[in-house]
């Protein structure tokens, strides 16, 4: 059981890491609250499932076409729907709302409630520790950590990733110091739905589909970002983890624990905003005067 949790805690806890620190970019960045954001995770999914099923593509053909495919959508749903009401926080939420439930209507309507499925990539399975584990599984997690050290990369070695981290800590100075934050706000767009792609492209092979699979990491990635604090990628990054094997815990220690895992996930996202709002990383708030 002490290897299952740790397998699943690192997993969950990985895709869990590339949804929130997408999430936390855009915050930071664009100054969006993007509740949408895990509905392109859930595209990117069914977008896969389209290219394998009616395409006859290889899964991993399907994943190749597939991410192109999810941040192009996500930049037409920024520049449509978004950008249009950026300055207005309460509109953007709203807006964002609407939008993810757009999203999974149009599933609905295309593919009806079934359960669909992506075979996986590698077949069989290890025995770790007593544990038998499949290949697919340490394929995805191997992939997710590959991906997350990349995006630290990209954030500092790159002069696209420091004009982002720039943006992020000030907006209007970046401005001023020349930086195009409207260009800058479309990169990080595509960074974040990129992450969400990625994400959706690690589990298909290991979840069933189905229009609603976008509220749990809705739920997770909310709880992270709180955790982690608002719109630190350092914070999204631990917090990603600790809600991961705490999820993994409740659901191999506590009976009917699969049931719980979102309100454990809430449970301590409202503790967090009772006991310390600015969470792990963030700013300390101070009360305008």
């Amino acid at each position: 059981m002490l290897m299952d949790i740790i397998i699943n805690g690192l997993i969950n806890g990985s895709v869990y890491a590339l949804l929130a620190i997408g999430f936390s970019l855009v915050m930071g960045v664009a100054r969006i609250v993007n509740i949408a954001h895990t509905a392109f995770y859930m595209a990117s999914a069914y977008f896969i499932y389209m290219g394998f099923t009616f395409a006859g593509l290889s899964p991993l053909l399907a994943m190749f076409c597939a991410l192109p495919v999810t941040v192009a959508v996500g930049l037409a749903c920024y520049r449509l729907f978004i950008k249009p009401i950026q300055e207005h926080e309460a509109a953007v939420l709203i807006g964002t709302i609407a939008l993810a439930i757009a999203i999974q209507e149009a599933f609905l309507m295309s593919f009806g409630g079934s359960f669909l499925g992506v075979p996986p990539l590698i077949k069989g399975y290890t025995w770790i520790l007593g544990v038998k584990v499949t290949w697919q599984h340490l394929l995805a997690l191997g992939v997710a950590l590959l991906v997350l050290l990349a995006v630290r990369l990209f954030l500092m070695r790159t002069s696209v990733g420091l004009a982002i981290r720039s943006t992020a800590q000030d907006r209007e100075v970046a401005n001023l110091m020349g930086m195009n934050v409207t260009r800058v706000a479309m990169w990080a767009v595509a960074v974040s739905v990129g992450l969400a792609a990625i994400a959706g492209a690690i589990v298909v092979p290991l979840v069933v589909l189905d229009p609603h699979m976008w509220m749990h990491p809705l739920i997770m990635m909310l709880a992270i970002v709180v955790l982690g604090g608002l719109g630190s990628i350092e914070g999204s990054f631990v917090g990603a983890y600790i809600i991961g094997f705490t999820e993994a815990l409740v659901v191999f220690l506590i009976p009917l624990g699969a049931f719980l895992k979102d309100s454990v996930a809430l449970s301590i996202m409202i503790l967090v905003l009772l006991i310390r709002p600015e969470g792990l990383f963030g700013v300390v708030f101070e009360e305008e005067r």
